[in-house]
């Protein structure tokens, strides 16, 4: 049977209405912020940008590796989205991938998606720009080592805001959930720091001009597009390998009891990354994967290009 579980994805039930609340308008408030900074320095070259680098990752997160004790994990992508297109556009694509796999996918509670967006997006993002601006100017090889760091630290805060979520929330003991989520997601960041560090070792040897340290070269503007895209189908074609384990959040609730608390979504499209008629088969799998790309790469490259003609008219 497939199994397409993200780490820290929370499910509705896990917290409670006050914590989904406050997470809500904190993460309106963020964002509102994000779409204000991003109208004002939105390039033209970040506007497919956006769209690939949200297909991508909503292509990479389907994709759980197995860790250790039967857990799975797999890239979250914050630190990487924020470290090339900047930390808040780089939040508007976490926000719309996180946002189409909770409507579509039923990847995460409705409810509770303002927490998700906080802890897996923002947070992230955040946290792993802000580690990696320390070193721009260094040498690529100092910018691997430290983004690859920032990609794992971004994955540990985002396992602690959730653990003080459930624990906010009465779900689960402070002195219990806090060392078992970070040390589930220790792991879980190593591969997030690997999947980091390839993505920006292939961008300086390719294009280093889309990290905006060198002039953007008016030559191969589609051919970067075309690549990012044939390894977005190349992802998705592969999907039907990932670990089926239960990801890193799944596997606390389950050794810690909560997991019965999870209430289901009242929205089913295409619950498990599956298409409805074809059931869980691996070709099912790789066609909701590749319809969940175009979604999310569309509600990117739609928020972008608002964005840009807010500018243009401003």
């Amino acid at each position: 049977m497939l199994y397409a579980p993200a780490p820290m994805h929370i499910p509705d039930g896990f917290l409670s209405l006050a914590i989904s609340i406050f997470s809500w308008v904190m993460t309106v408030a963020i964002l509102t912020i994000a779409i204000r900074k991003t109208n004002k320095a939105l390039g033209e070259r970040q506007v497919p940008l956006m769209g690939i680098m949200a297909a991508f990752i909503f292509a990479a997160q389907m994709i759980n590796f197995p860790v250790a004790g039967g857990t799975s994990g797999h890239l979250l992508g914050g630190a990487l989205a924020a470290i090339i297109l900047g930390p808040w556009a780089g939040m508007l694509v976490m926000t719309a991938v996180i946002a189409v796999q909770g409507l579509l996918f039923q990847d995460g509670g409705l409810l509770v998606m303002g927490a998700n967006i906080f802890n897996m997006g923002l947070l992230t993002a955040a946290v792993g720009y802000g580690l990696y601006r320390t070193v721009i100017g260094r040498s690529n090889r100092t910018k691997l080592i430290v983004a690859g760091l920032a990609a794992w630290v971004s994955v540990m805060t985002g396992a602690l805001a959730t653990s003080l979520e459930l624990w906010l929330s009465g779900t689960a003991k402070l002195n219990i959930v806090v060392p078992a989520m970070l040390g589930v997601h220790t792991l879980i960041g190593i591969g997030e720091a690997l999947v980091t560090v390839a993505a920006l070792a292939f961008i300086f040897r390719t294009r280093p001009d889309l990290l905006g340290e060198q002039s953007v070269s008016a030559k191969g503007g589609r051919g970067w597009v075309v690549a990012g895209a044939l390894i977005t189908l190349a992802v998705v074609l592969l999907s039907p390998l990932a670990s089926v384990d239960p990801d890193g959040l799944n596997r606390v609730a389950l050794d810690l009891g909560f997991f019965a608390t999870e209430t289901a979504s009242p929205i089913n499209i295409l619950g498990g990354y599956a298409i409805p008629f074809l059931g869980e088969t691996p070709l099912s799998r790789i066609l909701a994967g590749g319809l969940g790309v175009l979604v999310v790469a569309g509600v990117a490259l739609l928020a972008a290009r608002l964005l840009r003609k807010r500018t243009e008219s401003t």
